[in-house]
């Protein structure tokens, strides 16, 4: 279908629905007052109907409908409502969506760069440092130069939620070498998967929904998804007892809004800057309720659900450090992922001085306040 072809229909299809609702009050006598129609947005996430990405997504969609007034209804929609969770980007960028909702790794299979913006080695940074990267230190025209010029495709993407890095996962058996891991049929997405390659482990990209089936079906022998909440509500604990924290494989990411070129082009200027500055807004909202969430799931896999919460030993840490100096100088090969690289190092190198130099030691404060609960 060709862009003309797109927007014409689009046009038709909201021309005639107000047309529709005028030609219905024709026939009121006056002062009849005829209340515009919104204008209705189809938006579908990566994440089951159950999961607390869907209902941080949800948060989008109120805050942007409070703040049109009335003018934009969004039509929000799980993973397979429409298509699958790994087939967002295609569905917005071909019009069958207005907006997505997922996370850049989800089209890795398309260009390996989509993991820089959210599973790349970060150097040291966090999420917090890699999403100030995209607004302020020049991710986002990297992103564009990424999706629009080199892919082609007609969307403009944002991120939101700069999240904990991600735990290393869950195993059946604890492991604290690098050589506990070799043979281990893994799941991960993105550049994640190349990482643990180089540890001998044996990868799977599998979306959310899928990862506790495969488990219980012997697909894989271990997993990681995202943070205790998402993992709770998958019923990880259910599959395996041991749940290890902190890794480097995914240590920045954040969620991805799509919208659709022509969407953005049809929309009044005023609707299009609420559902862009919407994404900051929830950007705070979802930030503070993982604060919550996730921190009380914890308690509950800790305290209630059997699990044994640990820490990814220093030596699989150190191991990790090096399969990604292995990998990075093959990424660059590519000049566009060596653009972005070098870009990052940059930030990094920049900003992280000063919030490392500016730091307390945290972990002091929390053993002060609350001591022999942290077990390091």
């Amino acid at each position: 279908m060709t862009d003309t072809n797109k927007m014409g229909r689009r046009s038709f299809l909201r021309k005639a629905a107000l047309g529709g609702s005028a030609a219905g009050v024709a026939g009121l006598a006056a002062p009849a007052v005829l209340a515009q129609a919104p204008m209705v947005l189809k938006m579908q996430t990566s994440w089951p109907a159950s999961n607390i990405w869907q209902e941080m997504a949800q948060d989008y969609v109120t805050r942007v409908e409070a703040m049109a007034g009335g003018r934009l209804k969004i039509d929000l929609l799980p993973a397979g409502a429409v298509v699958g969770a790994f087939q967002v980007l295609d569905a917005v960028n071909d019009g069958l969506l207005d907006i997505g909702h997922d996370v850049p790794v989800y089209w890795y299979g398309k260009n390996k760069a989509a993991s820089l913006f959210g599973t790349g080695p970060v150097f040291g940074g966090s999420a917090t440092t890699m999403l100030n990267w995209f607004y302020e230190g020049g991710g986002k025209a990297l992103y564009d130069e990424l999706t629009q010029d080199i892919m082609g495709l007609d969307v403009d993407g944002y991120m939101a939620f700069p999240m904990p890095a991600q735990p290393f996962g869950w195993f059946k058996d604890p492991v604290s070498q690098v050589s506990d891991l070799d043979g281990f049929k893994y799941r991960t997405v993105g550049l994640a998967a190349d990482l643990m390659n180089k540890l001998g482990m044996s990868v799977a990209q599998l979306p959310g929904g899928e990862i506790v089936p495969a488990m219980e079906r012997g697909v894989i022998d271990a997993f990681e998804f995202n943070n205790p909440s998402s993992d709770r509500d998958f019923g990880a604990q259910d599959v395996a007892k041991n749940y290890i924290l902190s890794s480097y494989h995914q240590a920045s990411e954040s969620f991805e809004f799509l919208f659709n070129g022509l969407t953005m082009e049809d929309m009044e200027p005023d609707l299009r800057a609420i559902l862009i500055h919407g994404v900051e807004a929830v950007s705070t909202a979802n930030t503070a309720k993982a604060a919550r969430r996730y921190s009380a799931d914890l308690a509950y896999l800790r305290d209630e659900a059997g699990v044994d919460v640990q820490r990814t030993s220093e030596e699989i840490l150190a191991a990790q450090l090096d399969a990604w100096d292995e990998l990075i100088p093959e990424l660059e090969q590519d000049p566009f992922m060596k653009k972005c690289l070098d870009s990052q190092r940059a930030w990094v190198d920049q900003v992280v001085y000063y919030e490392l130099m500016n730091s307390p030691d945290y972990t002091l404060a929390y053993e002060h306040y609350f001591p022999g609960k942290l077990n390091l």
